[in-house]
């Protein structure tokens, strides 16, 4: 039995994690406007990210080759609103089955 303290999980504020991800503040900020970023917080006015969902996000655009599909995708900021109308069509499928 291991009586080590838990370490509790790690918040970035943008800045910090655009440097974690190799990414400037506002190509951070841009995904998050859209809603194709990675999970964050918001603790009064101040956004905070956690690490383990900055490397999540990241791992969306895991690759072993350029001509390989991979498991995910890490969408440009603005295909949010592109995304929208073929997900209503899903949705508007899925409620009539």
């Amino acid at each position: 039995m291991s009586y080590l303290p838990t370490i509790p999980p790690r918040f970035l504020v943008t800045k910090e994690a655009a440097r974690f991800l190799a990414l400037s503040a506002r190509t951070l900020e841009k995904p998050r406007t859209y809603g194709t970023g990675p999970i964050y917080r918001k603790i009064g006015g101040r956004v905070i990210y956690a690490i383990s969902d900055l490397q999540a996000w990241a791992n969306k655009g895991l690759r072993y080759s350029t001509s390989e599909a991979g498991p995910d995708i890490v969408y440009p900021a603005k295909w949010g609103p592109i995304l929208e109308g073929p997900l209503k069509q899903l949705e508007d499928m899925s409620e009539k089955a």
